[in-house]
């Protein structure tokens, strides 16, 4: 048994580590401000701590045997709007969190990063030896943390483990996606159908795909939590792994209106109007690095069965 601490743990993808890493015998102390968390998504037997992550360093100490770091602002939009708040909780508030790492004695890190970081690729799928170049602020961040940590595993001997993923999906148990605003497809086909808005929107429909848009991947939240705990597991002293998750396939948009459509059995209302400026055709991650460094295949990698696991938390959250 290990003693891990999941910041960020009151939120969609770290409730769901922070529940799989109990369920394999380890404690779990969660660190989470609740500023976009919910402390109902903090699992039954972590222990809980309310505060920020610059305020790490009053957690830490060397009983803990590694960070598992998921707290970030993580709104593309607002990014660009408010890029002050993206430069202090991400970068600033990381390297409070490495520097309090580095001071109680604990030498393992996995970070969620994200496939932000390539910005528009040249080509797909993404391998992690594509060109780095984001196109938003959001993404410059949580680059420049991936440096920092790279730094800090050479000068410090920190063993890192960095995965980068593009759409987190599905549900695990009572875990599930809780935004507030949402931005993220899934979610909102569901608000759709559920009569909580007017229709979903498509933005564009003459791309060079398919049928026409945008296709995206969608990995399983629950694939993504079992990532996480075999990086910890392959997290070596002094280096930075970085690993890209994904299916290796993707979806159109179309294609999740009609995924949910089907798991539902609900009429979706469909709005489709002009492209959105900087929204590529294509976003494929090859998860080839992440299969052979790390021993990790995507288990439920059907997109109905992504969507039939979200659509049953969003149920049971919705009283219905």
């Amino acid at each position: 048994m290990s003693k891990y601490l999941v910041t960020g743990g009151a939120g969609y993808v770290g409730s769901v580590v922070a529940a799989h890493l109990l369920e394999a015998g380890h404690q779990v102390t969660v660190l989470d401000d609740l500023s976009t968390g919910f402390r109902e998504g903090v699992p039954a037997g972590a222990e809980f701590v309310q505060g920020r992550i610059q305020e790490a360093g009053t957690v830490l100490d060397a009983s803990f045997d590694g960070v598992l770091h998921f707290a970030a602002s993580s709104q593309v939009g607002e990014s660009v709007v408010d890029p002050e708040k993206y430069w202090r909780n991400n970068v600033a508030g990381s390297l409070e969190l490495i520097s309090a790492m580095r001071a109680a004695g604990v030498r393992k890190l996995v970070f969620s990063s994200t496939a932000a970081t390539y910005g528009e690729p040249e080509s797909v799928p993404i391998s992690e030896t594509a060109r780095t170049a984001p196109t938003n602020t959001y993404g410059a961040t949580k680059l420049a943390v991936d440096h920092l940590i790279t730094s800090e595993a050479v000068a410090h001997g920190l063993a890192a483990v960095s995965l980068r993923y593009f759409n987190v999906a599905g549900a695990y148990g009572a875990y599930g996606e809780r935004h507030d605003p949402e931005s993220h497809l899934i979610p909102l086909v569901f608000q759709a159908a559920l009569g909580q808005r007017e229709h979903i929107a498509v933005y564009g429909d003459d791309y060079p795909t398919p049928d026409g848009t945008c296709v995206r991947d969608y990995i399983h939240v629950a694939d993504l939590a079992e990532a996480h705990l075999l990086a910890l597991d392959a997290a070596t002293s002094g280096e930075h792994l970085i690993c890209n998750l994904g299916n290796g396939s993707g979806f159109s948009v179309r294609e999740v209106i009609e995924s949910v459509k089907r798991v539902t059995g609900r009429e979706i209302p469909v709005v489709t109007s002009g492209r959105r400026a900087g929204d590529p055709a294509v976003l494929v991650a090859s998860a080839e690095r992440a299969h052979q460094a790390l021993g990790w295949t995507p288990g439920r990698p059907n997109l109905d069965d992504i969507v039939a696991d979200a659509w049953k938390f969003t149920l049971e959250k919705n009283g219905l």
